[in-house]
């Protein structure tokens, strides 16, 4: 598996209902990602403060779910030259979009949306939403964008490997090429 030695740095955020699921993917790509982490949100009885990522040399941007916020692209990271802290939430459609709002310490972090893209290959779970994407593939494609298209289309030809192999394994038909 490759691995990727990035100034971006990842934080995937996973809703606690989320986390046992076999057909997760944040987590893998996490692997890819030495410079990231993992928290977990929503546990009963503990509170997620993420006020530790507000730092002034780094920028802090919120991939959300929403079509109100600003579409993450090089006009935008223009703007701020410091190296990003991407925060991903990690749920279903719904508890992604309450997360980013609900979460102490992201008062000052920057939600933005991915741009347009082709639809998700994740075909091992129902999409309720036109744009939802697996986790893997929001992250890749939110770093092809901070970082490089190279690192997008190393993780994005990973995660097709892992989505044959899945399906595959499930017996489903999966094209080969």
């Amino acid at each position: 598996m490759p691995r990727y030695s990035l100034v971006t740095r990842v934080v995937l955020v996973m809703h606690h209902r989320e986390y046992p699921k076999t057909t997760a993917t944040g987590p893998l790509a996490l692997e890819m990602l030495p410079n990231s982490e993992l928290r977990i949100h929503g546990e009963l009885g503990r509170s997620l403060d993420l006020s530790d990522l507000d730092t002034p040399a780094r920028r802090i941007l919120l991939l959300y779910p929403g079509e109100d916020v600003p579409v993450l692209d090089r006009e935008l990271l223009e703007r701020d030259g410091r190296p990003v802290t991407l925060v991903v939430p990690d749920g279903t459609w719904r508890q992604a979009s309450r997360m980013g709002r609900r979460m102490p310490g992201l008062a000052r972090a920057e939600m933005v949306r991915l741009p347009p893209g082709p639809p998700t290959e994740w075909g091992v779970r129902r999409e309720n939403h036109p744009q939802g994407l697996a986790t893997f593939e929001a992250i890749a494609r939110a770093l092809g964008i901070i970082e490089s298209p190279d690192v997008q289309s190393g993780m994005e030809h990973l995660f097709r490997l892992m989505v044959r192999q899945t399906l595959g394994a499930r017996g489903c038909a999966v094209d080969r090429d």
